[in-house]
């Protein structure tokens, strides 16, 4: 009777693992896309900013902060990279696109940290 329950517990446990290890793996996947996003397009907004394109910079900038917002792990440098993007487009969109580019800059750095 014993072995029953220990074999049928095995079995449950057995496939929990089957079913939830690549349940779990996809979420990371999700996540390491997202912050890839992010990071192309925080480099794009310096870009475009240092081009004195400051619209282009906000169009880039809110992308990243898209993609750096959907990423949705816990981690210091998407949290900077989150505040630095967030202000990123504050200024750009006040037209000041130096200042987006510094932003979008620090994003970049922070994202090629997060692992």
């Amino acid at each position: 009777m014993m072995r029953r329950i220990l074999r049928s517990a095995m079995l449950v446990f057995g496939l929990g693992l089957l079913v939830g290890a690549p349940v779990l793996s996809g979420s990371a996947l999700a996540a390491d896309k997202h912050v890839a996003e992010a990071l192309e397009h925080s480099k794009g907004a310096a870009s475009h900013g240092k081009q004195g394109h400051a619209d282009a910079c906000v169009e880039h900038a809110s992308e990243a902060l898209k993609h750096a917002q959907a990423a949705g792990v816990k981690n210091p440098h998407l949290a900077e990279a989150t505040k630095h993007l967030t202000e990123a487009v504050k200024h750009g969109q006040a037209g000041h696109a130096d200042a987006c580019v510094e932003h979008a800059d620090a994003a970049a750095t922070h994202l090629a940290e997060v692992k």
